[in-house]
């Protein structure tokens, strides 16, 4: 399994960004699926941002971006999007995608490269 993360990059406060996330050896269709973050100055610390049932029927979002980023799925290409809209200096980090328990917000299998998001003021 390796998980692939990208579409980061320098933002200023109040853009948006998508980030893309794909996973060989994994159908998303049949994983629940979660983005992370690592913040600077955190970086033991994969932070939950959001997750996507792999029905596609339910997602969770956490707190701090709730109502600003939502997820997306291409079943046929088999890509998980992150929708990033209004970003803050707050979402400058490395974005992670990963498999998930559903309500166990951690990450199931070996983490990819992350992708960089920077977001300035």
């Amino acid at each position: 399994l390796q998980l692939h993360e990208s579409g980061g990059g320098l933002v200023q406060a109040g853009g948006s960004l998508t980030l893309s996330c794909t996973a060989s050896g994994l159908t998303l269709t049949i994983a629940d699926m979660g983005w992370f973050r690592k913040r600077p100055g955190e970086e033991y610390t994969y932070e939950f941002v959001a997750a996507l049932s792999w029905s596609g029927n339910y997602s969770d979002y956490a707190d701090p971006v709730k109502d600003r980023f939502f997820l997306a799925r291409d079943n046929n290409r088999n890509i998980l999007y992150l929708r990033m809209t209004n970003l803050s200096t707050k979402g400058t980090a490395d974005y992670y995608c990963n498999a998930v328990r559903w309500g166990a917000w951690e990450g199931r299998h070996s983490w990819g490269k992350g992708t960089r998001v920077t977001v300035s003021a």
